[in-house]
């Protein structure tokens, strides 16, 4: 039997397969038990689970998790933990990668971004088949890249980050800040309060030069807009299309499909791609 599980900020979800079938599905909430503990306890009720492939919200690297902003750690060095106490394969990458990998066989394109915003910023890319991960695997990392100062911290501890203005969590501090009540962007985009639609208009400025970046750096073919934001609030779509053009080199431009994603989960279906992605 096959684990897969989308470890995010707020909850686990989670799916056991045999023989290429969802056989069970599961939730826990992320906040209130640590990753490796969990896969513990599903463990010791299936206990005949050969391989774990895991879609994670942070940084890993070749098994080990770097950091996590939005999620405690019980376990760095999760694969070696598991191989070494229960002789168990755990294959783990960044949740945006693996986003990346379902909207690949999705499209069949492997020149490919997907970006997704929801309480983060994060972006997926596959540039001529291949996952682009960098040295350190945080080539990709968009929600931290430096935009301008808040006056507040992201969760990575610095002030500057892009993803401090366009993703839902800025959209939540913004309106704490401020003093706003609701931190819903069409509420925020129709709003008479005072600081409302600059907040707004700060999310859109901000949620462009990231996309801008993403198509000018990695001339993909196809650029993915997903997450909970984006799915919230369809007339992003039309005003990226309309406004794209002045924040992306034009030539990376040329024969771009800019889509939505149409995919349920897409983290989780990319989580399970990884064991035959690693083979």
């Amino acid at each position: 039997m096959k684990l897969v599980l989308d470890a995010g900020g707020t909850s686990i979800r989670a799916q056991i397969y045999e023989h290429g079938m969802c056989v069970t599905t599961l939730h826990a909430k992320s906040r209130e038990k640590g990753l490796a503990a969990y896969i513990e306890e599903v463990l010791a009720t299936y206990g005949a689970i050969e391989v774990v492939c895991i879609s994670y919200a942070g940084q890993v690297r070749e098994g080990v998790i770097l950091s996590a902003p939005n999620i405690t750690v019980d376990r760095h060095d999760i694969k070696k933990y598991f191989a070494a106490k229960y002789g168990i394969e755990v294959l783990i990458e960044n949740d945006l990668n693996c986003a990346v990998l379902a909207e690949a066989k999705e499209h069949e394109s492997g020149d490919i971004c997907a970006v997704y915003v929801g309480t983060g910023l994060g972006l997926g890319v596959l540039s001529g088949g291949n996952l682009v991960r960098g040295a350190s695997s945080v080539a990709t990392e968009l929600g931290h890249i430096p935009y301008k100062k808040a006056p507040f911290a992201c969760g990575c501890g610095r002030e500057n980050c892009i993803e401090l203005f366009a993703s839902g969590s800025a959209l939540e501090k913004w309106s704490r800040y401020y003093l706003l009540g609701s931190c819903e962007l069409e509420a925020l985009r129709t709003s008479e309060a005072a600081h409302a639609k600059e907040v707004y208009e700060e999310f859109i400025k901000a949620l462009l030069a990231a996309l801008g970046t993403v198509v000018t750096l990695f001339n993909p073919k196809v650029l993915v807009l997903g997450g909970g934001v984006i799915e919230n609030n369809p007339f992003l779509y039309e005003i990226i299309l309309q406004n794209i053009p002045l924040y992306a080199l034009g030539v990376s431009l040329e024969g771009l499909k800019i889509v939505q994603t149409t995919i349920e989960d897409a983290p989780l279906k990319g989580a399970y791609l990884l064991k035959d992605t690693n083979e």
